[in-house]
């Protein structure tokens, strides 16, 4: 028996998520499709994060254990010979059997982008704000979800976890021309919070929210009280830190 690693880059924009439903194209599921017909026999694709409908990912990690003998160069050919043109294998490992790609993770980082302009090409990687911005109280909003927070008030209200403390080692926002990209990682992150966060500071940074209250919403504890989320198409997971 292996336990084989998977380094995914995807398009997440004609998918219903990371997870296999049954109303759906899940990248799970092709995954997993794909797998059964290479090595004839039945396996469980295991994710670092359950992305949702419409999220991409360039660093996605998965694992899933096999009696296969192929080599990892023809695991790799082999998957994305088959997987639609919009998931890719980037790198195959031989992992330890108690490798988990989710229980074992240290650290996720994700991406999200902003476009103040419109773009035809960007439009399904980003969000068109045509809010003018107070970009210097996003990045101080930003800098102030650094640490240990509970997380509550930004994330989805039927999480199912034990507790809503993240601690957050990178928050902030960079400018690049006409694009505004958001940075964050973090030892974990709750069902929706990446998005959450960004549709609260981008109310920040228009001014509907002010600092102070942006403040208050970790006390509060009620996703009710932070903004909209943001729209899944301008988030990226971007690495998972073993």
């Amino acid at each position: 028996m292996r336990n084989i690693k998977l380094t995914l880059e995807y398009d997440g924009t004609n998918y219903i998520g990371w997870q296999r439903q049954d109303n759906g194209r899940s990248i799970q599921g092709e995954i997993e499709t794909v797998l059964q017909q290479l090595l004839q026999e039945s396996v469980i694709v295991i994710g670092a994060g359950r992305t949702d409908a419409g999220v991409h990912a360039r660093g996605q990690v998965a694992n899933f254990r096999t009696e296969t003998v192929l080599s990892l160069e023809e695991l790799k050919r082999g998957l994305n010979a088959l997987l639609p043109d919009d998931i890719v294998v980037r790198q195959v490992d031989d992992v330890p059997m108690d490798f988990h790609a989710r229980f074992s993770a240290k650290e996720r980082m994700y991406s999200y982008l902003i476009a103040m302009v419109p773009s035809a090409l960007m439009r399904n990687y980003s969000w068109y704000v045509k809010y003018r911005l107070d970009i210097d109280l996003m990045k101080r909003a930003a800098s102030a979800i650094v640490g240990t927070h509970d997380f509550e008030s930004f994330c989805r209200a039927n999480a199912d976890v034990d507790h809503h403390r993240c601690t957050v080692l990178t928050s902030c926002w960079q400018e690049d021309g006409k694009l505004l990209v958001y940075r964050i990682n973090a030892d974990r992150f709750l069902h929706g919070m990446v998005r959450a966060l960004v549709g609260t500071m981008v109310d920040v940074g228009r001014g509907y929210t002010s600092f102070e209250e942006f403040s208050k919403l970790f006390e509060k504890k009620n996703r009710s009280e932070a903004g909209m989320a943001a729209p899944a198409k301008g988030l990226v997971l971007e690495k998972v830190v073993y």
